[in-house]
């Protein structure tokens, strides 16, 4: 009872699920599975995270509000499968926590959302599937199509390692406080083994940050820093195309014909993390 009274932090883009229905269909579609592991980001106040208990064979939560992780430890404490993590999700190190592939859930804040998917990209290697709480507006951009107004940068780093899904709308009255859009309920499924051979996953952030800057101009000209016209000839990709209309598939072409360009630099350094920007 004690957690139920919590206040929701602005700075922390807190949004808590209350309504049981949505509750309960969101555990009939994660379907967790005896003697799994999982890790939810944002726990918030529990609503996801007593059922989880029910079933997983070890829980990780993180949860960057300090005084929510003294209430989740109080509240869960009979649970010996729940581990509470105090920290950012942004910072956070999940090849910690890898145990035969965990699953990756949660309602994640708006605020942070789009750079909590770059940075869970650097974690795909580890994680079997991801499931989580998004605004629809995001949840439309990561699954959006070629040639779709919602089809960007988001869609085409993250659509390079996954399968992206929509799994449910939800209304903003499941929330409290209540938010001023719909959310969506979104699965990403790595793709195993991988579907396109890209080289560097930063050549494919250069390309695609590049291309989808500004997003009327051609091809040949918004890639003109980074890739000579002739590349794109080389690719078989018309200069006069725009960025909406290319698929995942030409963007790794792309990016593998950049880091061709750059090959001293790439093999020197350790690959550096994806960013939003």
């Amino acid at each position: 009872m004690q957690a139920a009274r919590h206040r929701a932090k602005r700075r922390f883009g807190q949004h808590f699920l209350h309504d049981p229905a949505v509750i309960r269909q969101i555990i009939d579609l994660i379907q967790p599975a005896e003697d799994e592991h999982i890790v939810e980001i944002g726990p918030g106040r529990g609503a996801l995270t007593r059922p989880l208990l029910q079933t997983a064979r070890r829980l990780d939560v993180i949860e960057i509000d300090r005084a929510l992780c003294a209430r989740l430890r109080a509240e869960f404490n009979a649970f010996p499968n729940l581990w509470v993590h105090a920290g950012d999700a942004l910072d956070f190190d999940f090849s910690r926590l890898r145990r035969a592939g965990p699953r990756i859930i949660g309602n994640l804040p708006y605020n942070i959302s789009t750079p909590l998917l770059f940075h869970l990209l650097n974690f795909i290697d580890v994680t079997d599937e991801m499931i989580f709480m998004l605004q629809k507006e995001v949840a439309e951009r990561v699954s959006a199509t070629v040639d779709g107004k919602q089809y960007g940068r988001l869609s085409v780093m993250l659509q390079c390692y996954c399968a992206a899904e929509t799994l449910m709308l939800i209304k903003p009255d499941a929330f409290r406080p209540r938010p001023g859009v719909e959310s969506a309920l979104i699965r990403l499924r790595p793709y195993k083994p991988a579907r396109h051979r890209l080289l560097d996953r930063e050549a494919l952030a250069v390309v695609t940050r590049a291309a989808f800057a500004q997003r009327r101009k051609t091809l040949k000209n918004a890639l003109q820093t980074v890739l000579p016209l002739a590349e794109l000839s080389k690719a078989g990709i018309a200069p006069e195309k725009r960025a909406e209309n290319l698929t995942v598939a030409e963007f790794v072409t792309l990016a593998n014909l950049y880091r061709a360009r750059r090959p001293s630099a790439s093999q020197r350094q350790p690959q550096p993390p994806v960013r939003a920007r």
